[in-house]
């Protein structure tokens, strides 16, 4: 394999290439065809994009030549899995596995797709999104809309089967409807789709955290719940690791209960973390529903990642989401103890072309101080 890095022509293309694509998204397309339309019509736009795009090999073949910066330095195996780059796309975007062709030409190194459901879910009233650029965020108030884990498992199976470099994860969640019951109910729930995921993809996801559904989060106010929701998890073989997508506010205390008792199941790693919800400081319209993406994760974010790592970093690897805008941020996630680092907000701001722009500053930041793979650099400021 010939690595971008290593090609002095190759290399000079893929720098102008993404330097003209940040020239063109911030100044034309973000203000011409995604700020001109609300969130929620450039969010289906985007997916209808992607769902035309896909099929023209091209243009697929064209932007992984222009936007694939490949790097050794980037390389790395986390959880008995191999990735081109620690860097995925967070669940809550690509909630039907229509963007895994893009993300694979585009050069991630994995996506999560969903989080998808045991039964298909409409979702909350719209609007679904509310953009706040003063503060690199996104008011996210979805509510697990998707097409059914049933459909969207096969999509990411076949994603995964096909991609060239891409690694897949499905997000499992409880399904938001009418007919969410008790806790009994909603353990079934998780496990209809744990079945239907097992062996299909290269990671799975527990979302134990979504704070914008009518059932509220059972599972992380309650280490008892979460206890017998992983007690029936642990009964479906599946030979792929699991990570749980953590909540963000809670104190340390309730935070280490829940690891506690994850501690016992058969689970490999965490994503940390899901949404904020504190609005303290922040100048947001009250009638605004949802969680903040992005920016007002970031902090709160990394101290979390610090102290699980420095706890449990014997036990779990630590995939970090939240507040990613630049190549500094995420070497900070990982310098905290974060293996894998996922975003979502700053590819909406600053275009299709930031993962390249994370990858070359990433690796620049690690040759910098001596690390010869992200591996090295994991939990050094811990």
């Amino acid at each position: 394999m010939t690595y971008v890095s290593e090609s002095f022509w190759h290399d000079a293309v893929n720098k102008a290439t993404t330097d003209l694509f940040t020239f063109g998204y911030k100044h034309i397309v973000k203000p011409c065809f995604v700020f001109n339309h609300t969130p929620d019509e450039a969010h289906d736009q985007m997916i209808a994009f992607c769902r035309v795009t896909r099929n023209i090999p091209p243009l697929m073949w064209l932007l992984r030549e222009m936007l694939d910066y490949t790097d050794p330095i980037l390389e790395t195996s986390v959880m008995g899995v191999d990735f081109a780059n620690p860097f995925g796309l967070s669940a809550g975007l690509d909630k039907n596995c229509d963007m895994a062709v893009l993300m694979d030409n585009a050069g991630f190194g994995f996506e999560t797709v969903g989080s998808t459901t045991a039964r298909p879910c409409p979702g909350n009233p719209k609007p679904w999104f509310h953009r706040l650029p003063e503060y690199d965020s996104m008011m996210v108030h979805v509510g697990l809309a998707n097409d059914g884990s049933e459909q969207v498992i096969p999509r990411a199976e076949r994603a995964w089967t096909q991609a060239k470099t891409l690694q897949m994860s499905v997000s499992i969640a409880r399904t938001n409807d009418h007919l969410t019951g008790d806790v009994e109910e909603g353990i079934e729930d998780y496990c209809t789709s744990m079945r239907r995921a097992a062996g299909r993809t290269a990671m799975v996801e527990v979302n134990i955290s979504c704070p914008n559904t009518m059932a509220g989060e059972p599972f992380n106010e309650s280490p008892e719940a979460l206890d017998r929701l992983f007690d029936a998890l642990d009964a479906i073989e599946r030979p792929q690791p699991t990570l749980v997508k953590m909540p963000l506010n809670k104190s340390w205390d309730e935070f280490k209960a829940l690891l506690d008792v994850l501690a016992e199941h058969d689970v490999q790693g965490v994503s940390i973390a899901n949404l904020q919800k504190d609005r303290t400081g922040l100048q947001i319209p009250r009638e605004w529903e949802g969680g903040l993406s992005g920016g007002p994760t970031y902090r709160a974010s990394n101290e979390l990642i610090r102290r699980v790592y420095r706890e449990y970093g014997g036990r779990f690897t630590i995939a970090g989401i939240g507040g990613v805008s630049t190549p500094e941020q995420a070497y900070a996630k990982i310098r905290s103890g974060s293996s894998l680092v996922m975003f979502i907000s700053s590819l909406m701001y600053r275009g299709p072309q930031q993962i390249t722009v994370l990858k070359r500053g990433l690796a620049q930041l690690l040759r910098r101080d001596g690390f010869d793979s992200v591996a090295q650099a994991v939990g050094v400021d811990a």
